[in-house]
């Protein structure tokens, strides 16, 4: 019987990260280039205290990936408006490090660096602040990220990708910071740059309002089922203290 006890606390706890996942995706669905968080939940076999040949399935503790889902573009013709195509990242630089993000909403300073929504650096492909001229033309930028004013090349914008699968942590909105080392994509057709557009959030909002009622279902199931072990145990004890 304690089993199930333990068993149903496992599932409470990976419920609870369930459903702050969903808490977080959803007060991010017009959040500019974020990608919504799942967590997967592994089983986890033990050996039961009275007989070593039972197994009991416990839940657990689970890992977050990022869905990689892109999320819809919407054209705004801002010529420092960008958007990705494929699974990839644009690169800024932050106080915490080099940070990985889909927001393209980017901005010229009055030195002509390129920086991000909240005044970090754009970097290019090799992690260096991007520097336009503020006296040219407008910025032309080609699928593959190159810039050019006036009709030179000024820069290239960097497009990286990383393993996100092997560990992440969140930064402010959309930005990432990668445990796996961020490379430069070089000459992939599947990967692109798109101007004067920016690509909305993943987040399926009828998905993880579904989701979050299958959470708190399963939740309410799993309390009765601890209720009524837990009354189970208590029977059975005063049975036992009875037959003395």
């Amino acid at each position: 019987m304690q089993s199930g006890l333990y068993v149903g606390i496992s599932s409470q706890i990976a419920l609870e990260r369930r459903l702050n996942t969903i808490a977080d995706n959803m007060a991010n669905m017009n959040t500019v280039g974020f990608r919504a968080t799942e967590v997967k939940f592994d089983e986890v076999l033990s050996n039961t205290r009275n007989d070593l040949n039972a197994k009991v399935a416990f839940v657990s503790q689970g890992n977050d990936y990022l869905s990689t889902r892109s999320g819809a573009l919407e054209r705004t013709g801002n010529p420092l408006d960008f958007a990705i195509k494929g699974d990839a990242w644009f690169s800024i630089s932050t106080p915490a490090g080099r940070v990985l993000t889909r927001d393209g909403r980017f901005t010229m300073k009055e030195t002509g660096e390129l920086v991000s929504e909240r005044g970090y650096p754009v970097l290019d492909a090799g992690g260096a602040p991007i520097q336009l001229n503020r006296a040219g033309g407008p910025p032309e930028v080609g699928a593959d990220g190159r810039i050019t004013q006036d009709g030179r090349p000024v820069a290239t914008l960097g497009v990286f990708n990383a393993d996100i699968s092997k560990g992440f942590l969140r930064y402010e909105n959309s930005g990432v910071i990668p445990v796996d080392q961020p490379q430069p994509v070089v000459d992939a057709f599947n990967v692109g740059v798109s101007q004067g557009y920016l690509e909305q959030s993943n987040v399926n909002g009828i998905g993880q309002m579904t989701q979050l009622i299958q959470v708190n279902r399963a939740f309410e199931g799993i309390s009765a089922m601890m209720r009524d072990t837990e009354q189970s145990f208590g029977e059975a004890i005063k049975t036992l203290g009875g037959s003395r």
